[in-house]
């Protein structure tokens, strides 16, 4: 079917971004909007609005693609995004959900779901399992295991993770053993406040580390890569700067991962747009699977810039239920890319949120630079969603040319009456370390350290 109307059942620059793509190919937009952003600039530029109690009541959302008469409903990424039961309402309602089957999204969800279907189609995974937790209703759980056996077993530094979510909630490094059974509580805790869901699993924690992924698309048939991209520049566990594709990774350790990615995806029958993450030993050319994201993400841009593609096209095509254009030959990999997420944040305060109003708002243009955003001079930073204002793109013919962009082009970006995360970013396009690329996970606490012993040193 041709899709007529979409219902966006998202916020921020993600909303932009969608309607950017529906109203180039002649898609009307709706936008779900709460009451904190009704008068947004996503909402000023959807063609209708509707408001809703919140982005995450999966009941709201369809009762509101049923009043705007919606064909489909996009849900960005974040909120219900990856939630099977928006996908079966809308399934039961006859929407088209602009994403993957229920059946892919309980699958890959579900971080112990995902990891036995990853050990399934034959990827690496590293040493883990459930643990058992009888207070929270884990226990008894098939596989679950009592937390100190299961660290002995796999062998120290462990990770405390959420089974039922991400975005580092739940996430906890146990180096010792007497900090175990605090950490579990506490990762069990959070991953119930956040997700609902208390289960918590240990896996061998591995360091140093890239966090590299995958972006794939598929038809339900056929499922192709369209290159790698690297995160592991991270605070919190919460990406800073992605870049496509990962550098200095090594041609072997690039192709297994992207066979890696094809191959469960094609075991999962995959339809739509979707990424599948993996931590990397670039030294030792070993990768291991670590989760499926089954939407479109912040970091897409970057794939965008050296495909030549617009992926949210490629999913709404997916969606009205044609079979891929495109083979693994004719995808095209060209040149390199770099996106920084300027957040309403404060790095000087650890990172803390600062919500606010943002008094002017100016960023770059010209070649090899793209900028998505949703904020103007007067926009609202609420202090219930995410910090994100912006996403800096810049792209040149190799990485030595993109970096000169972003370093220019950070230069020129001007954001008031909130703190952002754009003096981190100048700083860290500055710094030898990251120039030369490659770094790890544990960079960014690295160099955070750094200079704050470097601020300390000039006080004193």
């Amino acid at each position: 079917m041709i899709l007529r109307r979409v219902l966006i059942a998202n916020r921020g620059e993600i909303a932009v971004r969608v309607m950017r793509t529906c109203r180039r190919l002649g898609i009307e937009t709706v936008l779900a909007v709460s009451a904190a952003d009704a008068d947004s600039v996503p909402a000023r530029l959807a063609d209708k609005t509707i408001e809703i109690t919140s982005y995450l009541d999966v009941d709201a959302v369809m009762e509101a693609a049923t009043a705007a008469g919606a064909d489909a409903v996009h849900p960005g990424y974040g909120f219900l995004s990856e939630n099977p039961r928006l996908a079966r309402a809308c399934e039961a309602a006859g929407v088209v959900f602009i994403g993957p089957s229920a059946d892919v999204l309980e699958a890959a969800g579900d971080k112990l779901a995902a990891r036995a279907h990853a050990v399934a189609a034959g990827l690496p995974v590293l040493p883990g399992g459930l643990v058992r937790i009888g207070a929270t209703g884990a226990d008894g759980a098939p596989g679950a295991a009592d937390a100190a056996g299961l660290a002995e077993r796999i062998g120290y530094p462990v990770l405390v993770k959420a089974a039922g979510g991400g975005g580092g909630r739940g996430l906890r490094v146990v180096r010792d053993p007497a900090e175990l059974a605090g950490a579990v509580a506490v990762g069990s805790a959070e991953a119930e406040a956040a997700f609902g869901d208390a289960r918590v699993y240990l896996e061998r924690y591995v360091f140093p580390a890239r966090h590299v992924e995958v972006q794939v698309l598929g038809d339900g048939e056929n499922v192709i890569h369209l290159g790698d991209r690297d995160c592991s520049v991270q605070r919190r566990y919460q990406k800073l700067i992605e870049e496509a594709p990962a550098p200095r990774l090594g041609e072997t350790l690039r192709v297994g991962m992207r066979t890696a990615a094809v191959a469960l995806g094609l075991h999962l029958k995959y339809q739509g747009l979707g990424t599948v993450e993996f931590l990397a030993d670039a030294g030792r050319s070993e990768f291991w699977f670590l989760e499926v994201n089954a939407r479109i993400q912040v970091e897409h841009p970057v794939t965008e810039a050296v495909t030549g593609l617009d992926l949210v096209a490629e999913q709404i095509a997916v969606a009205e239920g044609r079979r891929l254009w495109l083979s693994q030959a004719s995808v095209r990999l060209d040149g390199h890319a770099i996106e920084c997420r300027i957040n309403a944040e404060d790095p000087a305060a650890g990172f803390r949120p600062c919500p606010g109003t943002v008094t002017s708002a100016v960023f770059p243009a010209g070649p090899g630079i793209r900028v998505d955003t949703h904020i103007q001079a007067g926009s609202a930073v609420p202090p219930q969603y995410d910090s994100l204002l912006a996403k800096l793109i810049v792209s040149g013919a190799s990485r030595a040319e993109a970096l000169g962009r972003m370093r220019g082009a950070l230069a020129r970006c001007e954001i008031g009456g909130v703190a952002t995360t754009l003096p981190a970013l100048t700083a860290l396009a500055a710094d030898g370390e990251f120039a030369a690329g490659g770094v790890g996970t544990e960079y960014l606490a690295r160099w955070l350290g750094r200079e704050t012993q470097l601020v300390r040193d000039k006080s004193g």
